[in-house]
């Protein structure tokens, strides 16, 4: 990616240099705007609303929404606007937050669709992963990969997910299993941070899986996070959360708990992958630990759901995962009965979800997961935000907030947009202030 005066060219997408100003006018429906404090998080029966403007326009100034309001009365406040600014006709188009995908594997070294075709032939995630593939495979071609290879592809990566709406990210390490693995992965992250616009997070997944070469010793690969992992990442600044694979064949809860803790020595919050395939306890591990977010829930039971109800721990679905492995969905109903905080995240990564479009997950939400195109609306844009504790610069339109925005094409409503999860509608898309070409 190279930066000058006018340009910003990364991998296929052009960024232009716009004037400070940009104003939207003739929007049909502005989407989650406001601001109140009920755009930080919303739970429950909150997520069946979703706050529009219908007929509206929009003020971009220095990166940031500067203001907004309808039609009626335009062209008295429009006598303020900077004089220099660019102008974008929006009729018939719906302006909407840009996406935020809190839960991913972005950087990786190769595609498994061998993976693929082994589970059309019968074989389950599981025993994928006994026979030596899974997460194991992805950590071999990971340790293998030059460090500015890895970047150059997780880039192209991110690129294509501008392209359908997502404006911030969290990227999981995870497929290292080594210290150098792992810190390189985290180098990745954190270079990214720098050569994309998209806002990202970082989370330190060292416990994604056992190593082969700690089979028969977990204590010696626990001991290598906690003693080794740990404090090289918190010295060099890589990461924000720590994660960990709380599942049968993975991580116990007390080994979750024991790695929770450590991470919590280096100032890394926890956000758990917990009951994808088996309920272990992992939900109270993470709630007793304060968990930001427990992640998949695809299998749920009722001490889950009372100890998420009493907590400010939010869910993260991840329908597409659901969806690529035939696995059950999570209970999304009973969630938001519990008045529980649902998000809602693509989980891209090579073996279980190789997709980060959040259109996609947004439509699988409502058609699989039975939440209404508003909850799953809420569910991807401020919930998303604040399971990466973001929900104060993103996930709605409000005053002050960074100017991430996507422009639909002409559509009717905003259940248009999960009801043809087969088509691109998204026009244009706007990052802290710029357009996206």
């Amino acid at each position: 990616m190279i930066f000058n005066s006018g340009l910003i060219i990364a991998t296929g997408i052009t960024y232009i240099k716009m004037p400070e100003a940009i104003l939207l006018k003739n929007i049909k429906k502005i989407v989650q705007c406001g601001n109140d404090a009920r755009l930080n998080r919303i739970s429950g029966r909150e997520m069946a609303s979703l706050p529009c403007i219908d007929d509206g326009w929009l003020l971009i100034e220095n990166g940031f929404i500067s203001t907004f309001g309808q039609m009626n009365g335009f062209e008295d406040k429009k006598t303020g606007f900077p004089s220099e600014r660019k102008e974008i006709d929006c009729s018939g188009r719906f302006v909407f937050p840009t996406w935020c995908d809190s839960h991913t594997h972005f950087v990786f070294a190769a595609s498994r669709e061998n993976e693929f075709t082994d589970r059309i032939r019968g074989l389950s995630y599981e025993e994928i992963a006994k026979r030596g593939g899974g997460i194991l495979n992805s950590a071999e071609k990971l340790n293998a990969i030059p460090e500015e290879e890895l970047l150059k592809n997780t880039l192209e990566r991110i690129d294509e997910i501008i392209k359908t709406g997502t404006g911030a990210v969290e990227i999981k390490s995870g497929y290292g299993l080594t210290l150098e693995g792992e810190l390189k992965m985290l180098r990745v992250i954190k270079k990214l941070k720098k050569l994309t616009p998209v806002t990202l997070k970082s989370t330190f997944l060292g416990a994604h899986a056992l190593p082969a070469a700690y089979r028969d010793n977990r204590d010696e690969y626990l001991k290598l996070i906690t003693g080794n992992m740990l404090p090289a990442i918190a010295e060099k600044g890589l990461a924000d959360y720590i994660d960990v694979f709380c599942e049968r064949n993975y991580f116990t809860p007390e080994e979750t708990d024991l790695l929770l803790e450590a991470g919590a020595r280096f100032g890394l919050k926890p956000k758990i992958h917990v009951n994808q395939f088996s309920i272990l306890g992992g939900v109270a591990t993470a709630v007793k630990n304060k968990a930001v977010s427990v992640d998949h829930l695809e299998v749920l039971g009722e001490d889950d759901l009372y100890q998420l109800h009493h907590s400010s721990t939010i869910a993260t679905l991840l329908p597409s995962c659901s969806f690529f492995l035939g696995i059950p969905y999570a209970s999304a109903r009973k969630l938001i009965e519990n008045d529980i905080t649902v998000a809602l995240a693509s989980d891209f990564n090579p073996g279980s979800s190789p997709s980060g479009n959040m259109n996609f997950v947004v439509s699988l939400a409502c058609i699989k997961m039975k939440m209404t195109p508003e909850e799953a609306i809420n569910a991807a844009t401020i919930n998303g935000a604040a399971a990466m504790e973001l929900s104060g610069e993103l996930g709605s339109v409000a005053v002050g907030k960074k100017a991430n925005l996507f422009i639909t094409k002409q559509m009717t409503s905003p259940a248009y947009l999960p009801y043809s999860f087969g088509s691109n509608l998204i026009e244009s898309v706007i990052l802290n202030g710029k357009i996206i070409v």
